[in-house]
């Protein structure tokens, strides 16, 4: 029951922090290191945040599923804005 809560905490915060910096990417010109920023700030946070709640490595590819749609749905935010 834990780890099911946890693994959902942690891949929405994942999705959700992952927002603003794909807004913040998609105006960015590509691997400049504003992009490379956007695309990677949040992996240290993400990192502890899943090693706290006590989730291993094979919990990895599914929040990396998370970050890079929140990267993606950022991006078509502004491209709407």
């Amino acid at each position: 029951m834990y780890e099911t809560m946890a693994i959902g905490l942690v891949s929405f915060a994942a999705w959700l922090l992952n927002i603003p910096m794909g807004y913040w990417r998609s105006g960015a010109r590509k691997f400049s290191l504003r992009w490379f920023l956007a695309v990677h700030l949040t992996v240290p946070l993400i990192f502890v945040l899943r090693v706290k709640a006590g989730l291993g490595y094979g919990y990895i590819p599914e929040l990396v599923l998370f970050a890079v749609s929140g990267q993606l749905l950022g991006g078509k935010l502004n491209e709407l804005a």
